[in-house]
């Protein structure tokens, strides 16, 4: 895989350089509520346009459905990607079409544009190979080389991610590598003890992971809606708790498999509890009671670890030599049920060992609940592609990056 060094150093003055990032920023009507992942992407962009690149940047945002929608422009990421460039950044008001070539058209040395929202285009998303490629065709004429930088879309096989790269000379950029090389410590010649902690809401969203954890962790401590299908798989009542009754025996063999390895699964011991789920907008007080684990009342809802089971996941983080969190472990988006995510985060930064925050909710956790993210030993830009590269997937989006 070719270095964004490599590709520098064989001359990108006066070249238009496609540049697939990943500002899909979580958006507030047209403010950004967490720009993570645009200042992740930041220093590859400003090192090709100090080198005379012409840059052109591209992303997703959202989910759109194949067409213009103002609800997903990408406008307010190319303002905050100039904002923190310190320079002003040209926007162009389509993918493709007379505006992108105007603006590329229009770019000088060391100049930087963003293309709108590559997805509102149905040829980014298509399952038709013909289709994405002519969208990829199209791309491809806009540019002389291409730098792969969205690490959170590179588990997906869309024209600018898998397509695009075969038309064009490629390389990785500075997010990409630094991303795999991360993984690659969770993965190979890891250091013991290794515990995982997954939260987040459905068994069914980690089943593939934690099946491939099974051979590498030491230790799986769960968390958030997927802990009261283990729960309940393990007899306990969970109320009106979430629940995929259909993966109680993929648990239970998870289960089974965890004891016959020597790897160590922990479950909540207690719960913060109420029977109404917290207004997330007011965030007015949701007044929840704790209760043990396994005597959940039945009209009740577990939305938070509980104090006991804080105090567990510290003792069981302390003495790891590798962290990997992915997926928060309760609601914290409310003050009042943020404690357990909170109790987590804090364990990874009081530990010595090497910590990996795996992106997505998690990562955005961190930053609301006011956390150093330097603290932390990485914080990944990609929840999905962390957890499929995990899984021991091929990612479509470094398959073809590969030379």
């Amino acid at each position: 895989m070719k270095t964004i060094d490599e590709l520098i150093a064989d001359g990108v003055a006066g070249k238009r350089v496609f540049v697939r990032a990943d500002l899909n920023v979580p958006l507030d009507g047209t403010t950004i509520t967490d720009d993570g992942r645009i200042r992740a992407v930041q220093p590859t962009i400003a090192k090709l346009a100090q080198n005379g690149a012409k840059v052109i940047v591209a992303s997703h945002l959202g989910r759109p459905k194949g067409a213009p929608d103002p609800a997903f422009s990408l406008a307010p990421a190319a303002a905050r990607l100039g904002e923190l460039l310190g320079r002003e950044v040209a926007f162009a008001t389509d993918t493709v079409g007379d505006a992108a070539k105007s603006v590329v058209a229009g770019l000088g040395d060391g100049e930087v544009a963003v293309l709108e929202n590559l997805r509102f285009n149905a040829g980014e998303t298509s399952k038709d190979d013909a289709e994405r490629g002519a969208f990829a065709d199209r791309l491809a004429e806009l540019a002389d080389l291409y730098v792969g930088d969205g690490f959170g879309a590179v588990h997906r096989r869309h024209a600018s991610v898998y397509d695009l790269p075969a038309r064009l000379p490629h390389a990785a950029g500075g997010l990409i590598a630094t991303e795999v090389g991360v993984l690659k410590k969770l993965t190979e010649d890891v250091k013991r003890p290794y515990a995982v902690v997954l939260g987040g809401a459905k068994v069914s969203d980690k089943l593939g992971v934690i099946d491939h954890l099974l051979e590498k962790a030491d230790r799986i401590l769960i968390g958030g809606g997927m802990a009261y299908t283990f729960l309940k798989a393990q007899g306990h009542e969970v109320g009106i708790s979430l629940l995929q009754e259909d993966q109680i025996p993929a648990v239970l063999e998870y289960l089974e498999r965890a004891k016959e390895k020597g790897v160590e699964f922990v479950l909540p011991v207690d719960v913060l509890v109420s029977a109404e789920f917290p207004d997330l907008k007011t965030k007015a007080p949701a007044h929840p009671t704790t209760v043990a684990a396994d005597a959940i009342p039945a009209d009740q809802e577990g939305l938070d670890i509980g104090p006991e089971t804080r105090k567990l996941y510290a003792t069981k983080l302390a003495d790891a030599a590798t962290i990997f969190w992915n997926g928060p472990v309760g609601v914290f988006e409310h003050p009042d049920y943020a404690n357990g995510t909170r109790a987590v985060a804090q364990a990874l930064l009081d530990s010595s060992a090497f910590t990996v925050v795996g992106g997505g909710d998690s990562a955005a956790a961190v930053r609301q609940l006011g956390f150093d993210e330097n603290a932390f030993g990485h914080i990944s830009t990609g929840g999905g592609a962390s957890l499929e590269y995990l899984e021991g997937k091929t990612l479509p989006g470094l398959a073809a990056l590969e030379d």
